[in-house]
């Protein structure tokens, strides 16, 4: 049972810049990369990441959108979360989640040429918190 709610929990992932994004690869396995959130964690059960649309990641959720992300904080903080993603590429969307770290990975900004952003809407929160784990469904 949980004792956590999701605010709580967002107060604590707001320093947390790294995901690790999981997908279901082609062979049915499962492939993770580490992917910033940018700062972008007023947490609410939506993460957004930007990628190119040329990446494996991105026809892995073209085929599967099912997804994980998992967090570290400091300590003993863990998060684990199972989703879906949807693959925008709507620019006045990417205007609403860019930030200026963005730049040093797509120096055309949201002009990039196959810059996709993953929207990632959560299902299930895990949590761990030292002793404290829970899980909250959204």
């Amino acid at each position: 049972m949980s004792t956590k709610s999701l605010a709580e929990l967002s107060k604590r992932m707001k320093e947390i810049d790294f995901a690790m994004l999981t997908t279901v690869a082609p062979d049915g396995g499962i492939a993770s990369r580490p992917m910033s959130n940018n700062k972008d964690v007023e947490y609410d059960g939506d993460s957004y990441y930007f990628t190119s649309d040329e990446t494996d990641m991105v026809s892995e959720i073209a085929d599967n959108p099912n997804v994980g992300l998992t967090f570290h904080g400091d300590d003993r903080f863990f998060v684990a979360v199972a989703g879906e993603a949807e693959l925008i590429r709507d620019k006045e969307t990417f205007k609403a989640h860019w930030a200026p770290s963005v730049d040093d990975w797509f120096e055309d900004g949201i002009d990039t040429p196959g810059l996709v952003l993953i929207k990632v809407h959560a299902a299930r929160v895990h949590y761990w918190d030292g002793e404290e784990n829970g899980e909250i469904k959204i």
